[in-house]
């Protein structure tokens, strides 16, 4: 994945449920937690960011928190997910396909084709890429899946469950 900054704005709006998303495969500390992200593509979050939304999903009931003695090394924090959470979770990737259908109708040129060829969102990042066509608007923005950096969030993932290595949005017939 390219080394991309996204807008801060844009991380506080997905950054629980892909906390989620993380946690779903089992429980993990705050640190490993920001390297996976990182991995995923979301880039490098600071410990002010990550950890008062970890106390938030305590709060909410989210996730359970759990010291547990390091091996040769400081104790950790362990966060796992429990039933709320995994239910908050399935209820945020039905409600980010959602969403990101309806940006990417709103966001998406009137003069697009339903045919066009997929569009990479790595391309906005890169100055020199010409702009291709998108998706269409109307009624057939429903044929728009958007696959971000994090596919298994809006359901989409390859068959080995690991996120696809590049975002991409296409158009399905």
């Amino acid at each position: 994945m390219p080394d991309v900054t996204w807008p801060a704005e844009w991380l506080r709006g997905v950054l629980e449920p892909c906390v989620l998303h993380v946690l779903a495969d089992g429980p993990t500390y705050g640190y490993a937690i920001a390297e996976r992200l990182d991995e995923l593509g979301l880039g490098r979050l600071k410990g002010g960011t990550l950890y008062p939304l970890l106390g938030r999903l305590e709060t909410a009931g989210h996730v359970t928190v759990e010291w547990r003695v390091g091996d040769g090394g400081p104790g950790r924090k362990y966060y796992e997910l429990t039933s709320d959470g995994r239910a908050a979770l399935a209820d945020a990737r039905v409600r980010w396909r959602a969403f990101t259908t309806t940006t990417l109708a709103i966001l998406t040129p009137e003069d697009a084709t339903p045919d066009g060829p997929t569009v990479s969102v790595g391309a906005l990042s890169d100055s020199t890429a010409p702009d291709g066509p998108a998706a269409p608007t109307g009624a057939a923005a429903s044929d728009v899946v958007a696959r971000n950096s994090l596919p298994e969030l809006a359901g989409n993932s390859t068959p080995d469950s690991r996120p696809m290595s590049r975002p991409t949005t296409e158009v399905l017939p």
